[in-house]
């Protein structure tokens, strides 16, 4: 410690109690509570978590606090044969007052420690443990003690906080496998990280297990030469034998490292650099896989409905181009707010990717509603303002977001990478590709209603529109089967059972009420009466298993790793909900051939579910720059995965098998 920092954390401690005065009942700034994944079994270990619950205004430190602060002393009390290991921190920010960098939690965070139970224990195990810290404001420092107590029962129950824990456990930081260098020239520290050219990189930092050799108020630097990340950092004094430390992403995750003295690569592309071309090949992405979506069953009907408006308009150019910049409107906004909140929910610690609400039973619910109101409206059985005839600018709007909402199933070609960088990305860029995704879903119809030669060819109103609004109703009946099958994979048999009474009474109100004059509106509150008393009914605890072919198996990266140190492996992440993914596995992957091309070759074949959101696979598919399925990868001993194209054939699964024979 310095003495600047010395001076500067004595006139902070002096100051405490007339802040700690402040604080309610003389409550610490920062509360620790401690509590447990499960029960505790004998001979086995146990994760443990030091929840820190920050008051607004005050932060706790990291391991390291940088050039101030003091990081958690625990001294643990623990019955016979029972240990703990160290504390193990989450990611930090930096933090920069006065000239003087800290490495700090503002918000509430957990410490994680893992807990060795004997063989012998038995009843219940009284953890105790005297803890202290440092809470400071950005003027103010309190230090802070107390004891932390959990009565652990020993016995077979399941983890009941394993939710919970798995959040903490994915703001740990993940140990690199490939050892770290580095290399001093002078003033200046060259860190060299194995980091795969595949993970994207947004806002990194290093936050040096320990001070002494990198000045931390120093700029970092950082550029990319394939497999390696490199940091230039300032050395400040000393050659150590190795250096420890975090490096952070700039999203919420990071990397542990362990680096010694080695070979640096010297070349290499800047970060800011690399970011803008990755930012442009995503939002090129965005817009070509967005138009690619109209392809979708769901979606194509909508569209083509609004292709025949225009039909019915007789070539006006004024009604098409306000219907057609309503409907882009009404995408961009959809896919921009699905984005923004997919955005709110990962900045609350909760893994989640692209079409993260259909991973709940209740908005497929909804989402089977919606797709049989269209179908009946196309059948006639009511008639549906939005999609109807009269070309109003709200109507459009709302059609344009009801395509994106029903477009979100799959992350489709060209939307993998791009769906991924956005994630990593700071909020506006993020939101800019998710946006873009809209402008591409109604670049078709833009390009209808203001290319008069395109408008022109369209066909002239007549009794063909009534037969083709027919057969559009067979998609989108086909949808609404979709999302029920859906339930019942997410909810079991109950979820059947409410998805089938609610589609019946759906049905039964519009009959009923929709082509009645007057009575639209009733219509309308009976099928939200009977949207939200399904979602109210639903159970949401169930879970669906992924299908794998003939002696497949459910993926986790421990089998994986395995399996395939010895044999080739095919690893595939999919989701009930996800049509590109059911395609490929019906034509390429669950296939006589495919499976026969495996056995002779030996590849073993895992496969991921997403249907109802796992975060360990969501973690993995981050670590790949992915934010949804499909997601393939070719394994094979002594290489790094292959992935494969988002649109599969069988020929490219069975020239890879007979490769490895």
């Amino acid at each position: 410690m310095t003495f600047r920092t010395f001076v500067a954390l004595l006139l902070w401690t002096l100051a405490a109690p007339a802040v700690a005065g402040g604080l309610p009942n003389g409550a610490n700034a920062i509360a620790p509570e401690l509590v447990a994944e499960g029960s505790a079994r004998p001979g086995q270990p146990l994760d443990l978590a030091v929840v820190m619950h920050t008051t607004p205004g005050w932060h706790g430190y990291w391991q390291n606090p940088g050039e101030a602060g003091l990081p958690m002393q625990v001294e643990w009390q623990l019955p016979a044969g029972v240990s703990a290991g160290p504390l193990r921190y989450p990611v930090p920010t930096k933090l920069l007052i006065s000239g003087i960098v800290n490495y700090v939690f503002d918000k509430d965070y957990a410490l994680l420690v893992r807990l060795q139970v004997p063989p012998s224990a038995a009843g219940v195990l009284p953890i105790r443990a005297k803890a202290h810290w440092l809470a400071c404001t950005e003027s103010v420092c309190v230090p802070e003690n107390g004891t932390i107590a959990l009565d652990l029962p020993v016995g077979d129950g399941a983890p009941i906080l394993q939710g919970r824990f798995d959040e903490w456990r994915r703001a740990l930081p993940r140990p690199l496998a490939t050892q770290a260098h580095f290399t001093i020239d002078g003033d200046k520290l060259r860190l060299a990280l194995p980091l795969p050219a595949s993970v994207t990189v947004g806002e990194p930092t290093i936050f040096p297990g320990e001070n002494g050799p990198i000045a931390l108020a120093a700029p970092q630097s950082f550029r990319r030469s394939g497999d390696w990340l490199v940091a230039t950092l300032k050395h400040q004094h000393g050659a150590p034998a190795s250096i420890t430390g975090v490096l952070a992403l700039g999203n919420g995750q990071g990397f542990s490292f362990v680096a010694v003295p080695g070979p640096v690569p010297s070349d290499g592309q800047e970060i800011g650099q690399v970011g803008t071309r990755a930012l442009l090949l995503a939002l090129l992405g965005a817009l070509v896989g967005g138009t690619l979506l109209n392809l979708m069953p769901c979606v194509f009907p909508i569209l083509a409905l609004k292709a025949l408006h225009l039909a019915r308009s007789g070539g006006d150019e004024r009604a098409a181009r306000h219907e057609a910049l309503g409907y882009t409107l009404g995408a961009i906004l959809g896919t921009g707010a699905l984005g923004a909140l997919l955005l709110a929910i990962r900045a609350g610690g909760t893994a989640a990717g692209w079409a993260f609400q259909l991973q709940d039973p209740r908005t497929t619910l909804l989402l089977m509603l919606l797709a049989a109101a269209i179908t009946f409206n196309l059948l006639g059985l009511f008639r549906l303002p939005v999609l109807g005839s009269e070309a109003n600018p709200t109507g459009s709007v709302m059609t344009g977001a009801l395509a994106a909402f029903v477009a979100t199933p799959c992350a489709g070609p060209f939307l993998g990478a791009a769906l991924g960088t956005a994630l990593l990305l700071p909020a506006i860029g993020s939101v800019a590709i998710f946006a873009l995704l809209g402008l591409g879903l109604a670049l078709p119809f833009l390009l209808v209603a203001f290319v008069p030669a395109l408008r022109t060819r369209l066909p002239r109103p007549g009794p063909w529109m009534a037969r083709f609004q027919h057969f559009l109703a067979v998609p989108m009946a086909l949808t609404a089967a979709g999302c029920l099958w859906l339930l019942w994979r997410q909810a079991g048999q109950q979820g059947l059972i409410v998805g089938s009474i609610s589609l019946a009474l759906l049905a039964l109100i519009l009959f009923a009420f929709g082509k009645r004059e007057g009575r639209g509106l009733l219509a309308l509150a009976g099928a939200s009466a009977i949207a939200v008393a399904g979602i109210l009914v639903i159970p949401t605890g169930a879970q669906s298993s992924a299908h794998a072919p003939e002696g497949g198996m459910a993926w986790s990266e421990a089998a994986v790793a395995s399996a395939t140190a010895t044999q080739p492996g095919f690893v595939y992440f999919t989701a009930d909900w996800c049509l590109t993914c059911k395609a490929n596995e019906a034509s390429s992957i669950d296939t006589n051939s495919v499976r026969a091309a495996f056995a002779k070759a030996g590849v073993r074949v895992f496969a991921g579910d997403w249907t109802n959101g796992d975060p360990a696979i969501t973690r993995f598919l981050e670590a790949r720059g992915r934010a949804g399925v499909p997601l393939y990868l070719w394994y094979e001993p002594g290489k790094a995965p292959e992935e494969l194209p988002q649109v599969l054939t069988p020929g490219m699964l069975i020239s890879r098998a007979e490769r490895t024979r």
